[in-house]
């Protein structure tokens, strides 16, 4: 079982109740982004504006994980 992960750079434009953040991605397209949970545990600030490095499943690419911040 191999963990064949899509990774894509993108700005946080809004942030969300419950965890969500709304993420525009280098293309252009918005997807909702939650935070993964080294980056919850750390207490890393996510704000609106910040550069993020995001990890998406390949079957659902209009969700993801913000997994790095830039």
């Amino acid at each position: 079982m191999s963990k064949e992960l899509v990774r894509k750079d993108g700005v946080v434009r809004e942030a969300q109740q419950g965890g969500l953040f709304r993420v525009e991605l280098e293309d252009g397209s918005a997807v909702l982004a939650v935070l993964s949970g080294k980056t919850r545990k750390f207490h890393i600030r996510i704000l609106p504006g910040d550069r993020v490095r995001m990890e998406f499943s390949p079957h659902d690419l209009t969700r993801g994980r913000i997994s790095y911040r830039l």
